[in-house]
């Protein structure tokens, strides 16, 4: 199952966005420390609402305690590779191959990710835009990648369609 991972999220309602959309999706969250607010704050729950109990997150209190469990979780045959959304990608989301183990992670509303987190990706991701316009919201984009890797891995959880 693909993992989620919130690089040192700043605005609360997008973290909240993503943790209820992992809850739902039964994807796992990252979260990297340190955080612009109070990862517990009442603002998470207004809008992950009552979602956020069944996510499964996992807290990092920085980038290095991330790369250490990271690199423990590595075996003979690999181990969960980073793929980084950023708007400097190397290629199009849709035309990279996830794996079941992969960690789709998303920086900063504010400013993405530093040099040091780019050189650690196993891959960089773009969504492809109309020229001129800078990117999607953190949230949005979690979604898109998210569900193209979802769909690729068939990571998707079960649903019951109901008749109408």
């Amino acid at each position: 199952m693909p993992r989620l991972a919130l690089y040192q999220p700043d605005i609360p309602q997008n973290t909240g966005t993503m943790l209820r959309l992992a809850a739902c999706l039964g994807v796992p969250v990252e979260i990297i420390e340190p955080a612009g607010f109070d990862v517990s704050d009442r603002n998470l729950r207004r809008s992950g609402m009552d979602y956020l109990e069944r996510a499964a997150i996992t807290r990092h209190v920085s980038w290095n305690s991330f790369e250490t469990w990271r690199q423990e979780s590595k075996t003979p045959e690999g181990g969960p590779r980073l793929i980084l959304a950023t708007t400097k990608g190397a290629m199009p989301y849709a035309d990279f191959a996830f794996r079941h183990d992969d960690i789709v992670l998303v920086g900063r509303e504010s400013a993405g990710v530093p040099d040091e987190v780019h050189a650690a990706a196993d891959a960089r991701v773009v969504i492809p835009m109309l020229a001129g316009l800078r990117s999607l919201n953190v949230a949005v984009t979690a979604a898109m990648i998210l569900g193209e890797a979802l769909r690729q891995t068939g990571s998707f959880p079960e649903t019951t369609i109901l008749q109408t």
